[in-house]
This record gives C-alpha cells, sequence and structure tokens, in this order.
C-alpha cells in the first residue's frame, strides 16, 4: 500500500502529468538472435530462466504489414518467438529473424542503439568464478563501486556466446543514493499493488 506522502508527492508532481498512462513496469526486452535453440539454451542452462513459450513464424510475402507493425523490411519473417522467464525481473523475448536487409554486427555499448542486459545476482565473485568455468567471455572484474550515488553496487560485464554483451550486478546493503530516498533499483519481492 502506497504511504500518503507517495500519493501526495504523485499527484503534486506536473512531470507525471503527461506520462503514459497505466505504465506498470517492464514487461519483456526483446533480442533477436542469430541462433534461437543457441540462444534459448544460453538463457536456460547458464541464466537459469524458463522457457515460457515460443510461436511465429510471422510473415506477409505481399503485402507491408511488417513494415506498418514493426518499421522492418516488407519482406522480414519474423521464423520464432520465445520467452523466457528470468528470476523476479523483466521477461526476455528472443527473436528469430530473417529478412533481405539484415544486418549482422553485434552493437557496442557505445554504438547508438547499444545495449546490455543487467542480472541482478547475490554473490558476483560465485558468478564471475562461474562464467569463466563455463568458458564465456568475461570482461575485468568484478569491480566494487566504492563512492558517488551507486557505491555499494559490484559490477561485471560478460558475453553471450553471439556477442550479445550481458551484465551481473549486485547491491546487496543497497546503494548509496538509497539513504536521500529515491526509488528502489532492486528489490526480490514482487511489487506492492
Amino acid at each position: 500500500m502506497k504511504s500518503l506522502f507517495a500519493l501526495t508527492l504523485l499527484a503534486a508532481s506536473p512531470a507525471l502529468a503527461d506520462t503514459m498512462p497505466g505504465v506498470r513496469g517492464v514487461n519483456h526486452i526483446g533480442i533477436t538472435v542469430p541462433d534461437l535453440a543457441q540462444a534459448e539454451a544460453f538463457f536456460t542452462d547458464v541464466l537459469a530462466c524458463q522457457k515460457a513459450m515460443s510461436f511465429g513464424p510471422f510473415r506477409d510475402d505481399t503485402g507491408t504489414f511488417m513494415q506498418d507493425v514493426l518499421d522492418v523490411d516488407p519482406r522480414a519473417v519474423i521464423e520464432e518467438i520465445t520467452l523466457m522467464r528470468c528470476g523476479f525481473g523483466s521477461n526476455i523475448e528472443l527473436f528469430h529473424y530473417t529478412a533481405p536487409d539484415q544486418k549482422t554486427v553485434t552493437a557496442r555499448n557505445s554504438d547508438i542503439g547499444g545495449h546490455h542486459i543487467a542480472f541482478y545476482v547475490d554473490d558476483i565473485d560465485a558468478v564471475a568464478a562461474y562464467l569463466k568455468d563455463k568458458g564465456l567471455k568475461v570482461n575485468m572484474g568484478p569491480i566494487p563501486v566504492s563512492e558517488g550515488p551507486a557505491a555499494g553496487q559490484s559490477i561485471l560485464y560478460f558475453s553471450a556466446p553471439w556477442g550479445l554483451q550481458l551484465e551481473a550486478i549486485s547491491f546487496p546493503g543497497g546503494m548509496a543514493y538509497e539513504k536521500d530516498g529515491g526509488p528502489i533499483l532492486w528489490s526480490n519481492t514482487a511489487p506492492e499493488k
């Protein structure tokens, strides 16, 4: 149940008045992968996600449905979509596309549109050892953050076999910014309704 203070703050905030109505949170993150079976196995066997369902294909061989709905080449085909449930966080939607104009370059974090997915973990040192034992590309770290608003967290970047960048993050004692208030960035419990 929200406090009276929180409800008053929400009602008084002009910035919230023009936001998208009814937003509850992030439902899923969609990722196009080169090999759906490999990606599903990686998210299941390495990251402990669970497969919820698969469906598809989606195509329009004569019209512009794919372009109109997804802003992709009209002849693009979504061969299959698989939804993965990942612990308490957001879901992952894996797409396997074929398209005449498909690019196969993996974006880096520094590229416009670059991205990564961060997984909250309880013991980041154990995760680092686990990922190295699995033979995955693991960057420098874990790196503990000891200064600034993010003090209290530790991070470790690593890559899926096809190049998708991922991050392990942990802040079991919270982060420094929390002492001044603000939204909590991770909880192992479902949000209040």
